[in-house]
């Protein structure tokens, strides 16, 4: 089996970033499946050792291909940035917001020169980006950036269901004023587009109502009946195979059951709710739409209990294993 070269980002060295990252390079399934390379700080990835009480033999590359890629090493793009003797742990630091965008900033660079196939990353910290004067409100805008993407797609995986979000972090009012027949059309088409670059072929999209019972044929809103079904109705005739809107109530339930190979959530919320209610832990971020394959965690920094070595590492080791399945469809 190939496996594919998957970079790691650190995360905020102040977090639980380079604990899950120790943990999960520990499972022997992560690294039969993966070529892990993980862009961190020595020193910090050391200490994290400690508060984990893992043992791994970091190797210190340049070059991913001169990796040693065998259970109990830890290949290292080391950037040394991080003052390991004034790090306070679980506190905003600018020292690490700076670090964290550093570990993706490189990150990005070994994808878009295609030395590594995909990236899953880790958490950081919005408060530690600004104190360390990074204009960036997280992952996703950093990631469209540093890319040059305009919009990326977000979808959640959790087991066999899969989420798009029609809008993200905005307030409910103003999400529900972007539930346009234009924008649903739009978001049908990029999520089909998206799921066949995954490697679903012919795939099916349900998209979930925003109104209790899907409006009801407009007696309680008319969102439905005005934008969302002449979308689906549009992308119909143009050959997608897209049903709906299917009530929010049970559409997520039908998706988990594989009659749907995945949703478009009409609002954050929605979305999030379902799939973290399946299973928060292994309920993986992907971003589809760059010019190449991002997953990731779906949790903070968790300052509370950073350096204690208790964080769970089961979403990092799913982020590296879906990245691991999907790199091959999605970059042929």
């Amino acid at each position: 089996m190939i496996r594919p070269y998957i970079c790691v980002p650190m995360g905020d060295p102040a977090g639980i970033g380079p604990e899950i990252v120790v943990k999960a390079l520990v499972n022997e399934e992560v690294n039969k499946v993966s070529k892990t390379v993980v862009v961190g700080d020595e020193k910090t990835l050391r200490q994290a050792m400690r508060f984990t009480n893992t043992h791994l033999d970091i190797n210190i590359i340049e070059d991913v291909r001169e990796g040693n890629y065998v259970s109990g090493v830890l290949n290292l793009i080391d950037l040394k940035n991080v003052d390991i003797d004034n790090l306070q742990m679980g506190k905003v630091q600018g020292m690490a917001g700076q670090a964290a965008f550093d570990y993706i900033k490189k990150s990005v660079e070994l994808a878009l020169e295609n030395k590594v196939d995909a990236i899953a990353t880790t958490p950081i910290n919005k408060e530690a980006l600004k104190a360390g004067n990074i204009n960036y409100i997280g992952h996703t805008e950093i990631l469209a950036d540093l890319t040059n993407t305009e919009d990326p797609l977000t979808m959640f995986q959790v087991f066999n269901l899969r989420v798009f979000f029609l809008s993200r972090h905005v307030s409910l009012k103003q999400a529900c004023d972007m539930v346009t027949r234009d924008r649903v059309l739009d978001y049908i088409k990029r999520s089909v587009k998206a799921l066949a670059r995954l490697g679903i072929e012919d795939p099916k999209l349900a998209v979930a109502g925003l109104n209790p019972h899907s409006g009801e044929n407009g007696l309680f809103g008319d969102e439905e009946v005005r934008e969302i079904v002449p979308a689906i109705e549009i992308a119909r005739q143009e050959g997608i195979d897209v049903v709906g809107p299917v009530p929010a109530d049970s559409v997520f339930h039908f998706g988990l059951k594989g009659s749907y190979d995945a949703i478009l959530s009409l609002f954050h919320d929605q979305g999030h709710i379902a799939t973290k209610m399946v299973d928060f832990e292994r309920t993986i971020s992907i971003t589809n739409n760059m010019p190449f394959l991002r997953t990731s965690v779906d949790h903070g920094t968790a300052f509370n209990i950073a350096g204690t070595g208790e964080a769970s590492s089961v979403s990092m080791e799913e982020a590296i294993l879906l990245a691991a399945k999907y790199a091959p469809n999605f970059n042929r």
